[in-house]
């Protein structure tokens, strides 16, 4: 081989050598945009959450306001006897009315079982019950959703 030869084959070797990688401008672009595309899509995400855990609750309700009005009808119009606390829905569960104690996603957590006695729904977003059962009238709301069954939004 002769020397130009053995010069254009080093410098090429070389050459293919330092662009092997990528550069840290190249990379760093990179993940900039997928920390973007990341940033959205988990927006989307728990905002869907939030939707689902929302139309469960608006669900529960009108399953628990279906279970109250077929106790009344079996039992001439007498309210169940439910109690405050964690899920004591009473004959509505033990009578076979419903077969668990419904749980309020929307509320969430461990109070999510929970009733309260109040004459009214909820005004604001609440975290602390997840029922609230008038037991003059034997109406239920779900906690943090108002009287229209929109659900109140959290703070």
């Amino acid at each position: 081989m002769n020397e130009a030869s053995e010069t254009a084959q080093t410098r090429t070797m070389f050459t293919r050598l330092t662009r092997a990688g990528f550069t840290l401008i190249e990379v760093l672009i990179v993940v900039v945009i997928l920390g973007i595309l990341a940033s959205v899509v988990m927006g989307s995400f728990l905002s869907a959450t939030e939707q689902s855990a929302q139309t469960v609750a608006i669900s529960e309700q009108a399953k628990v306001r279906r279970h109250v009005e077929a106790y009344r009808a079996m039992y001439r119009s007498a309210i169940p006897a439910v109690t405050e606390g964690d899920g004591t829905w009473g004959p509505l569960v033990s009578e076979n009315f419903m077969t668990r104690a419904p749980s309020n996603p929307w509320v969430g957590g461990v109070n999510g079982r929970r009733i309260i006695f109040r004459a009214t729904p909820d005004t604001a977003y609440t975290d602390q019950y997840g029922w609230v059962f008038d037991a003059a009238t034997g109406q239920v709301w779900a906690a943090s959703v108002d009287a229209s069954g929109n659900p109140l939004p959290k703070p």
